[in-house]
């Protein structure tokens, strides 16, 4: 069960990355920082649950797994959870728009771009798709809690690998 779970943390961020790059390169949306940074966080997830899979460890491998599964959804939780917080402030408090992750990448040290994103920008503020009355982070941030909760459930013995590996 533990192995099946780690290929759906992987298929999942996998799955939503590729909905991601449709949507910035066929639907023309263009992601914000705190987009991108959401990004990395889904790819530290399928990394992480796919180096998991593939290893299969006993249960003290499964356990450490599913602490680093938890760890990097909870990231993700909180980047989405950020620009959720952008996106419900009231017009007249939202950040100003800054300039695109490229150009701040080129312009700025990535130290600085890095908090950029973090502090996030008014671009981040937008809501531009919507489904089922959540945006983009709002689904982001099901997809994530979902993942850390499977993680928290494997860290804690929940869900278990078969009995000749633990």
């Amino acid at each position: 069960m533990r192995r099946l779970i780690f290929l759906f943390a992987f298929l999942v961020p996998a799955g939503l990355l590729a909905v991601a790059f449709y949507m910035e390169h066929v639907m023309g949306l263009e992601p914000c920082p705190l987009c991108w940074l959401q990004r990395f966080a889904f790819m530290g997830v399928a990394a992480v649950a796919l180096v998991a899979f593939l290893h299969n460890p006993g249960d003290i491998g499964g356990r450490i797994y599913g602490f680093l599964l938890s760890v990097a959804a909870g990231i993700g939780v909180g980047l989405a959870g950020r620009q959720l917080w952008l996106q419900s402030l009231p017009e007249d408090q939202v950040p100003a728009c800054g300039g695109s992750v490229d150009f701040m990448l080129q312009v700025f040290p990535l130290m600085d771009v890095l908090a950029m994103a973090l502090k996030g920008t008014g671009d981040c503020a937008k809501v531009i798709w919507t489904f089922l009355g959540l945006s983009i982070p709002g689904w982001t941030a099901v997809f994530f809690t979902l993942i850390v909760l499977a993680g928290l459930a494997i860290l804690f013995g929940l869900i278990r690998g078969p009995a000749g590996n633990r």
